[in-house]
């Protein structure tokens, strides 16, 4: 990671579009992977049990973000945005299932490049293709993503700046920034870490006996719904009988499952499936494209109140609903230190985006499995 983290300070292009380290390790693996093979000098073959761990705890992290008193706290307009952030998940499966349909491509792998790489990101579209057991899907899943972040740090502040100038749109003239005085800091420390990590434990242990259940009735649900389920139910409880969970450290070992999850992922990617698919995806991928921006610049930007706010917000569903959080982010950020500032944008997309879009995105991707599978 040290070194994934030098050559992204040397090469601009990673930063500006937010690639994350492990996939640049990963990929560069993958390449020189690729090279080895078709030169007949090695082919390497990897044991991915740690990678189905990394990937239940990930997932299990996330359940433990989707907090029904914390969206409430958010208002209305977070109530809005996860709406139309959920519907626009909803239009990149139809749309993905029905155009592989019209080329003959498998549904399942037509998916891969809906929402579970859109919206979801590397993480969720590289365990999701992982649960399919499908030829091509992870290649497929991944490339996608890395297109998606790519195209939506592109498109994201496009679309703002032309709302803006079109309607006169103007913010506050100084830019403020973030409240840095009510942002909530504690020091990490040993014991809550190790009771942050036994709870997503057991959450994970729990999970697999829901799981045996739900496949005993006919739901044969992929492994990282029963404990994602379970992390929901805890966080709800411990919200609603105010007794406090080691959120903080739940998030770092979120974030540490999640870069070791994809690296192991990243490395064993056959880059070499992708070329018998490359005019179909480029066809979803192009699709995924003009939905995006017909979907935000028409339904997001006016649900959202067609002012100020909801052009900033446009820019930042762009860079999720096509890539990450941090992608959105940034797009945000690069409009308002032109136009000026929008705090309520930096509020509703971040609680949607960060906390509640992947369970939402998981969930709806598995009733689309379970139906073409």
């Amino acid at each position: 990671f040290v070194k994934n983290l030098k050559l992204k300070r040397k090469i601009k292009i990673f930063q500006k579009y937010c690639i994350p380290n492990p996939v640049i390790g990963g990929f560069i693996f993958s390449i020189l992977s690729l090279i080895l093979m078709e030169f007949n000098i090695v082919q390497f073959k990897f044991d991915t049990t740690l990678q189905t761990f990394f990937m239940i705890m990930f997932f299990t992290s996330v359940g433990f973000n989707a907090s029904l008193s914390l969206l409430k706290k958010g208002g209305y307009k977070v109530f809005l945005f996860l709406f139309v952030s959920v519907l626009l998940i909803i239009f990149q499966n139809v749309v993905a299932v029905a155009l592989g349909k019209i080329m003959g491509i498998n549904p399942l792998i037509a998916l891969m490049t809906g929402s579970t790489p859109m919206t979801g990101g590397h993480g969720t579209s590289t365990a999701i293709a992982e649960s399919l057991n499908i030829d091509f899907a992870k290649s497929v899943a991944i490339a996608s993503a890395t297109f998606g972040l790519i195209a939506g740090s592109i498109m994201g502040p496009s679309i703002s700046k032309s709302l803006i100038n079109k309607y006169g749109l103007k913010g506050k003239e100084k830019f403020e920034g973030y409240d840095i005085e009510n942002i909530d800091i504690h020091e990490l420390n040993d014991e809550r870490f190790a009771k942050a990590f036994f709870i997503l434990l057991l959450c994970m242990s729990f999970g697999t006996f829901l799981n045996m259940g739900l496949k005993m009735i006919g739901l044969n649900l992929p492994v990282y719904i029963g404990p994602m389920l379970i992390a929901v139910i805890i966080r709800n409880i411990s919200d609603y009988a105010y007794d406090e969970l080691p959120l903080k450290e739940i998030q770092v070992l979120e974030n540490i499952s999640l870069n070791l999850f994809l690296s192991i992922a990243l490395i064993s990617l056959k880059l070499w499936e992708l070329s018998s698919l490359a005019l179909p995806l480029f066809v979803l991928l192009a699709a995924q494209c003009v939905l995006s921006y017909l979907f935000i610049r028409y339904i997001t930007f006016n649900v959202m109140g067609r002012n100020y706010d909801a052009a900033i917000i446009s820019a930042g569903h762009i860079g999720f609903g096509m890539g990450a959080t941090p992608n959105a982010l940034a797009n945000m950020k690069s409009v308002e230190e032109i136009y000026g500032d929008s705090k309520l944008a930096f509020l509703v997309v971040p609680i949607v985006g960060a906390l509640f879009i992947d369970f939402f995105n998981v969930s709806i991707i598995t009733i689309f499995i379970e139906i073409f599978r």
